[in-house]
């Protein structure tokens, strides 16, 4: 039978190195001889057994007993039994996290998560088992104010993650049981004093050995391009927010999908401005009707015209409201109003004279109606 490695001789490390110094060392030593980043075929044996020197010098309690007894601590029995206790699998843990910090989440980390572990494993870990929801797309879109009026639907280009379809979102490929615990991911320890199980650490649990999937490259998604139709309502306005629900990307361990998310622009109008569920119009009125009133049509977004009434001593942007006639609300039903807002159109003297060819004539007239209108105010007073 060989002899084995003093273990604090395969770290590299002194009797009595502390257990930062013990990591440190590990975590160098496992970069350089990982299999995934050495190809030399001793590369893996030697990978082992800086693993196996690791997982006894890091846990407190398995270094005193190889301190005091060496390898005939641990000499390797028959297959798993049993679950292990919650003590044993705190320490190796630490072994998890550290190996994730070393490879950056590489194949084996994800191995590790696609596992089905067993006994207290399985709740010490479980935020590795638990499905993952997916993640929510947002996309915006612009429509003109008059779809955003009457609604319509839109066909939205969606690029989402799906699931690959060669490894089912395994990440993995061509999957080989692991040759230290024979698939079971277990392993056990007899010592003079009682069995100790722990997790294989070859595969870490998952009991197979596996490469990255070629198809997503291990991450266990790919790409995929939808066309999805989206109903836009009647009322939407900038920044609105629509759902449709499941169209966002897939989620992790069976993990339900994300939702997809509608932003909405509208376009400015070269007639209406909108405020809010309102409507505004600007329409042009002579100075005879602002003074006797009058009466005037005004568009809709709809296609219709109104008519409306413009009050006698009209002034500049004066207003009048129209009912109904504004954008319908997104929620409660009904719609805004038209708001008209009335600008007097005053034309030069010379202007006048000059498309009447009365010159004379239109001088005369203004003069007199100055003459009967009362003087107003020169100096208009603020309100305070």
């Amino acid at each position: 039978m060989a002899v084995k490695k003093d273990y604090y001789e395969i770290l590299g490390v002194p009797r009595n190195a502390t257990q930062e110094e013990i990591k440190k060392a590990y975590r160098k030593l496992a970069r350089k001889y990982h299999p995934d980043i050495c190809k030399k075929p001793e590369c893996e044996e030697k990978f082992k057994e800086i693993n196996e020197a690791y997982q006894v010098l890091s846990d407190p309690e398995k270094r005193k007993l190889y301190d005091r007894y060496g390898h005939a601590a641990f000499e390797t029995a028959t297959p798993p039994q049993g679950g292990a206790s919650e003590g044993e699998f705190a320490a190796f843990g630490g072994f998890e996290d550290l190996f994730r910090e070393i490879l950056g989440g590489n194949i084996f980390e994800r191995i590790f998560e696609e596992a089905a572990f067993g006994g207290r494993r399985r709740s010490r870990r479980r935020a590795y088992r638990q499905p993952e929801r997916g993640e929510d797309i947002y996309h915006t879109v612009t429509v003109s104010l008059e779809d955003a009026y009457k609604g319509t639907v839109l066909t939205i280009p969606v690029d989402r993650r799906v699931r690959c379809p060669k490894c089912g979102g395994r990440g993995t490929a061509n999957e080989r049981t692991c040759p230290q615990c024979g698939g079971s991911g277990r392993v056990v320890y007899q010592t003079p004093f009682m069995v100790v199980e722990e997790t294989c650490p070859t595969c870490r649990g998952a009991g197979v050995i596996a490469e990255a999937c070629p198809e997503c490259g291990g991450s266990g998604f790919v790409i995929k391009h939808e066309e999805v139709k989206v109903r836009i309502p009647p009322g939407v306005d900038n920044g609105t927010k629509l759902k449709v629900e499941g169209k966002g990307h897939e989620g992790r361990f069976g993990g339900e999908p994300g939702d997809l998310y509608i932003i909405t622009k509208v376009e400015p109008h070269p007639i209406f401005e909108r405020r809010g569920d309102n409507l505004y119009v600007d329409v042009n009125i002579t100075y005879p009707e602002a003074v006797l009133g009058g009466e005037v049509e005004v568009p809709t977004l709809d296609g219709d015209r109104v008519k409306v009434k413009i009050p006698e001593g009209t002034k500049e942007n004066d207003t009048v409201r129209v009912e109904e006639k504004g954008m319908p609300r997104l929620r409660g039903g009904g719609k805004g109003d038209l708001v008209v807002r009335f600008h007097i159109d005053v034309p030069s003297f010379g202007w006048l004279a000059k498309l009447t060819g009365k010159e004379k004539r239109i001088r005369e007239l203004l003069e007199e109606l100055q003459e009967e209108l009362p003087k107003p105010e020169r100096v208009r007073r603020r309100e305070v």
